[in-house]
């Protein structure tokens, strides 16, 4: 705009079941239907109410053969236990240090399978490494970087993970 770099790095709209595999990178998406989509295509604007907020607490790593989709399995049996359907789910804690992207993916993917609206994974080193992999520019991850910093209102990436403000924790 004007000549400057602008970032609204951490929306999504889509129409795909698999909208909500875009959380994994700390981009916030969920899927609508196809009117809603439509309307916001012509520059209407997406209203919904704002959900609450459940925080859940990833500690230590996973051990020798235990796979994502076992962990994914444990998480969606807990939150189904917890009931978070319509909420956003935000994953924290120091458990996100061992999470490769691809397990990040596979378990805001199956956000409707535990009933939630999305699971919700910030944006931290690892995030900003798939950015390195997948060709972006220093400049293009140095932006998202300030932005994430920034939402933690200047705390680094870590300290942003620590602990998010829910309206509950699991």
């Amino acid at each position: 705009m004007n000549g400057q770099w602008m970032a609204w790095p951490d929306t999504l709209l889509g129409t795909d079941s698999h909208t909500t595999m875009i959380n994994g990178l700390g981009v916030l998406g969920w899927g609508v239907g196809g009117i809603e989509a439509e309307a916001a295509m012509l520059g209407q604007p997406v209203s919904m109410l704002i959900p609450d907020v459940v925080g859940f607490k990833l500690s230590g790593k996973l051990r020798e053969g235990i796979t994502a989709t076992d962990l994914v399995l444990t998480v969606t049996q807990m939150l189904r236990q917890h009931g978070v359907v319509g909420k956003f789910v935000e994953f924290y804690g120091d458990g996100l240090d061992t999470l490769p992207l691809a397990d990040r993916a596979t378990i805001a993917n199956m956000a409707p399978e535990y009933g939630a609206t999305c699971g919700f994974f910030p944006i931290d080193d690892v995030t900003l490494s798939y950015m390195r992999l997948s060709g972006r520019s220093e400049k293009q991850v140095a932006l998202v970087e300030a932005y994430a910093k920034a939402r933690a209102c200047g705390a680094s990436l870590a300290m942003s993970r620590s602990l998010p403000v829910p309206w509950r924790w699991i």
